[in-house]
């Protein structure tokens, strides 16, 4: 596989503002091919190709919308990505950037088609899912990874680094926080992010769970998490507040809040951070992660265009840019980048391998990029979460093994 199709089923924000800036930059230098892109409505695909980030930055690229723009139609197409998928030759990679809960059937798709997938996270709401998904992508040879994109940011891999040699000690209790902006409530978020799908915890403190695990390689055993229901504009119900907390193998805990709440007058898009305190060889240690604020505060004389802008503002320059190179466009650059791509490389490094299976259990022990097979955790947790949720917040048992389950404790 030296230039695959890169098919993008969904339309989102994190397709505007990570995948298709990084699969145009793949493109322009010929490590991939033909990019379509697939949603619901035509309005989607229509406003993606004349974002103007994106025209500046890649002049003179585009990609295959479905459906077809110009056909003018309010009528949402869900399944539109079924007949999609068929249309690709064998083992390109399909980018599955959907809702959560839409995740497992897209993903299952893609592999019944023999395609490379790629899922942001979390890959599925159940370990039972994952499994299916583990073995349908084995048994094919087809790599299947998931977006934690976190896992690229150079502070995570130090902090990993340092802490498997030894110097932290032993991680016994942490906090961390991920509070995107208010405006999210008034966006698309407000028609599937609704209690009986997903909630705060869910959607993005798995990223914290996720980076616990890839700095001390410890396993969770246990969520407690308490969600607290807040309307959206258009009167559907959400888990919009989650205060969580996560015991690990070890016996130490993460305390975890996350929410749709940070003021739109905030400075920077989120507050996010983590803090591990841990116990040395007679010495206290700690990592301290302050993801929201990478040393730059700016105050503009002219408000920026866009939802959460600000006159002042604390920005990040690692999760993604655009750079001015001399051009052509812009270079998109930081953390969700490189994620994207180490994916998209990944997937042609199984396709080139004279064993593909051979291959992908390597990429499953080197543990760089989440896996179905060595990040189950991850789909533990998240069911156990929504289990405790649904129940007031009592706490739920983790099980992993051949057998991977969640139980409410008695």
């Amino acid at each position: 596989m030296t230039a695959p199709t890169i098919l993008i089923v969904g339309g989102g924000m994190i397709t505007h503002d990570q995948i298709l800036p990084t699969v145009y930059a793949m493109q322009r230098r010929n490590e991939v091919g033909d990019i379509w892109v697939c949603a619901q409505h035509g309005r989607t695909v229509r406003n993606l190709a004349v974002a103007p980030s994106m025209v500046g930055a890649f002049p003179g690229q585009s990609f295959k919308p479905f459906p077809d723009p110009l056909v003018e139609s309010e009528t949402p197409q869900p399944r539109l990505f079924e007949s999609v998928i068929a249309q690709l030759p064998a083992r390109q990679v399909v980018i599955v950037a959907l809702p959560d809960q839409l995740h497992f059937d897209a993903v299952m798709t893609a592999l019944k088609h023999n395609q490379h997938v790629i899922c942001v996270k979390p890959l599925v709401l159940n370990a039972q899912e994952s499994l299916v998904i583990e073995r349908t992508a084995y048994e094919r040879g087809l790599f299947c990874g998931i977006e934690y994109h976190k896992r690229f940011d150079d502070r995570a891999h130090k902090a990993r680094r340092l802490y498997r040699e030894g110097l932290f000690g032993e991680f016994k209790l942490g906090t961390a926080r991920l509070m995107e902006k208010w405006y999210y409530r008034n966006s698309n978020f407000q028609n599937w992010f609704t209690k009986e799908n997903s909630d705060a915890f869910t959607y993005i403190g798995c990223h914290y769970v996720d980076l616990v695990h890839f700095i001390t390689g410890l396993l969770p055993v246990a969520v407690g998490s308490y969600g607290i229901l807040d309307k959206f504009p258009n009167g559907k119900e959400g888990y919009l507040w989650c205060d969580t907390r996560v015991r690990w193998e070890n016996g130490a805990a993460l305390n975890l809040q996350t929410s749709l709440s940070y003021p739109n007058e905030g400075p920077g898009p989120n507050t996010q951070g983590m803090t591990l305190y841990c116990s040395g060889s007679g010495e206290g240690a700690l990592i301290d992660h302050s993801d929201q604020y990478r040393g730059l505060s700016y105050t503009f004389g002219v408000k920026p265009k866009g939802e959460g802008a600000t006159f002042y503002t604390e920005p990040s320059p690692d999760y993604f840019q655009y750079n001015d190179l001399g051009g052509p466009g812009m270079e998109p650059v930081g953390y969700g980048v490189r994620s994207v791509e180490f994916l998209v490389r990944t997937a042609k490094r199984v396709d080139s391998s004279m064993d593909r299976q051979s291959e992908l259990k390597q990429i499953d022990a080197t543990g760089v990029v989440a896996t179905p097979a060595n990040s189950r955790y991850n789909e533990l947790v998240v069911e156990a979460g929504r289990l405790s949720i649904l129940n007031n917040g009592r706490e739920v048992a983790i099980t992993h093994g051949e057998v991977p389950g969640v139980r409410l404790y008695d």
